[in-house]
This record gives C-alpha cells, structure tokens and sequence, in this order.
C-alpha cells in the first residue's frame, strides 16, 4: 500500500508542474493524467480512476491520429477500469475500440496487441463466454511465448487467465496446470509481496476448492490473503473477494460461524468500494444467504439470495451462470421450506440458463 501512495504522490507533483505548463493538450500532461488513473486503478478507487484516464483520452483524441498506438491503450485503459465497476458493455466497447487500433497499427505480434486481445478475453470471461474468452486469451498466449522473456510477469498472467477460464468450464485439472504454470513464473519474477502473487494463490484455492480439495484450497487462500492485507488498502476490492473466497471455504467444510464471519467483512467492503448492482456484491449476497441457508435459517437465506438474483439480473447476460447459479440456490430454499412449485420454478429456470450457457460435460 505504501508503494502505491508514494507512487501517487510523485504522479500528483508530476501532474501539477505539467498543468502549469502550456500548452493544455500536451502529450506530457495526457501521459501524466494516466498514470495517476493507473496508480487510482491499482488501490481499487475506480471513480478516480476513471476521472484520469478520461481526462487523458480527451487530450489524445484532440492531438493524435485516430489510429495511433497511445489511444488504443488510452481505450484499454477506460475498458479495463468500466470492467472493474461491472459495467461489462462499455467495457467490451472501450476494449473493443482498442483493439481495432491495435490491430491495424502493430505489428502481429507486438505485446501491446496481446494486451488487447487478453482484456476483450477478460470480459468475454466476465459475461459467462467461456468459449470466447479462451479464444481471445489463447490468441494473447500465442503473442506473448514469441515475444517475451519465460519467466515475465505478463506471460504468467497469461497462463493464470487461461486456467481461470478452464475452472470456470468445470476442468479443473487443467486449470490447475495452468495456474501453477503461473505462480512458477510470478514467484521468478515478483516481490513475495506483490498483489499478482497474491491472485495467483488465490485462483489455485479456487481450483482445489473445485476439486474438493478444502484443506489445500484454505492453505492457498490464506498465502493470498497475507500478502493483500500487507500490499493493499484496508476498502480495497481485491481484498474483499479475499475474505469472500475463504469464507466459501469455510462454508464447505461445515464451519458456517467462520464462512459467515468472513462473508460479512468481505460485504462491508464492497458496499463501500463498489457500486450497487456491481456483480461482486450479488456474489456476497449470494454468499451470505448459503450460509444462512446451511444454518437453517431460511427466511434470512432467502432475503439475501433474493438481493443476489436482483443485482444479477441488472448487471449480467440472461444466460450468464452465474445467475443460473442463484436460480438454483434459490430453488433449494424453497425446497428446504416445502414450497415445491416455487422450488420448481427456480430449478427450472436455472436448467435453463445452465444448457444454454454450459457445455454439456459441466459438472
């Protein structure tokens, strides 16, 4: 956390000498006005993030050529962070834009381009594109082996998103090849400190707590969330999904007093730090209401799953499975409750979005 306030606070005096010099729509001051919007980005306040990386693009777009390298990445850049506040369609138009630029104005492969392709992979992701989100990560691997060192920090994130997309569509041997792939070339090339390290222990919890693995998956998600607690502020997203991710574990093992306690930090984060129909919060809802559900208290169960349902269904595709997902948990209350049409209702729903959005062989 430390790194990243000195860091802005060297930006803010950059930022300041090149305001008080003319003329107002230089270069200099666009670059000034994103890496403040970067250094905002990292420490997770997206409202400031978004503020400097528009201000920077308004000067690009009035002094540069339309289809020049630095408005791509200023595109990237607004992309990125729109895909941080949920907004996954303007999302998937900045990076979009970005990579129509990219593609005419580098060469194949340029690492800029493999960026480009692996942030419209990340969306596809986000929406519940499994398909599509590998395409583009794999087109963005391919760039990044021919054109980068073994052991760079940004071939590892390519590895660690191709096995976040191989979890999400229920292989999870895979993921966890890939993953670990990751964390090898992270662990070479990072400080033990750094946030990417912390992810990387983070999604190989995620793919033991998959394969049913909870020891091993709690082992990962407590390395992760040491080095986030010390690197990152105390309202910081990342650290949320952090609290979010062990009390899911918690849950699985029966410890509903721990999964809850957990929950619940990761919930007070995100009220703060996220919008209010951002999906990381339906997540926590989501979350909070299959413990209470474990606990048997249905009526509160089903209060905060039905807040999930409603977040998701404003902030995601129709055949997302994610709320699949929350049809289902939903469908389950009722069941435990009697209420067996209602139960049907939702089961039903959710078979629906699942053979719509899931292949066949999903466990």
């Amino acid at each position: 956390m430390g790194d990243y306030l000195k860091a802005l606070e060297l930006c803010e005096k950059s930022n300041q000498i090149a305001e008080r010099t003319p003329p107002a729509n230089h270069p200099g001051l666009a670059t000034s006005y994103n890496n403040i919007g970067l250094l905002y980005h990292h420490m997770g306040d997206y409202s400031k993030a978004l503020e400097f990386c528009e201000k920077s693009h308004q000067i690009r777009e009035k002094i540069l050529l339309p289809n020049h390298p630095d408005l791509a990445i200023s595109y990237n850049n607004i992309g990125v962070v729109y895909r941080n506040m949920g907004d996954y369609s303007k999302a998937f138009e900045f990076c979009e834009k970005s990579y129509q630029i990219a593609e005419r104005a580098l060469s194949s492969n340029h690492p800029s381009l493999a960026t480009s392709y692996n942030n419209i992979g990340e969306v596809y992701r986000d929406m519940g594109d499994y398909s599509k989100a590998l395409e583009f990560y794999e087109k963005s691997h391919q760039i990044k082996e021919k054109a980068l060192p073994p052991n760079h920090p940004a071939l590892a994130i390519a590895y660690n998103n191709i096995g976040l997309v191989y979890n999400h569509m229920g292989d999870y041997s895979k993921a966890l090849e890939f993953l670990e792939k990751s964390t090898k070339v992270f662990e070479i090339s990072l400080p033990p400190n750094h946030p990417s390290l912390a992810t990387s222990y983070n999604n190989i919890g995620d793919s033991y707590r998959n394969m049913g693995d909870y020891s091993k998956a709690l082992e990962f998600h407590e390395k992760s969330h040491q080095i986030l607690e010390r690197a990152l502020p105390l309202n910081h997203p990342d650290l949320a999904t952090s609290y979010n991710n062990i009390g899911v574990v918690y849950n699985h093992m029966g410890d509903y007093s721990k999964a809850l306690e957990f929950h619940e930090k990761s919930h007070q984060i995100k009220e703060k730090a996220l919008p209010p129909n951002h999906p990381g919060l339906a997540i926590s809802y989501n979350n909070i209401g299959l413990v209470y559900n474990h606990m048997g208290d249905y009526s509160k169960a089903l209060e905060f799953l039905e807040k999930s349902t409603k977040v998701f269904e404003i902030s995601l595709p129709p055949n997302h499975p994610d709320l699949a997902a929350s049809y289902n948990n939903i469908g389950l209350v009722y069941k435990s409750i009697g209420n067996y049409w209602k139960a049907l209702s939702f089961l039903g729903r959710a078979l629906v979005v699942r053979q719509k959005s899931l292949a066949a062989t999903h466990p």
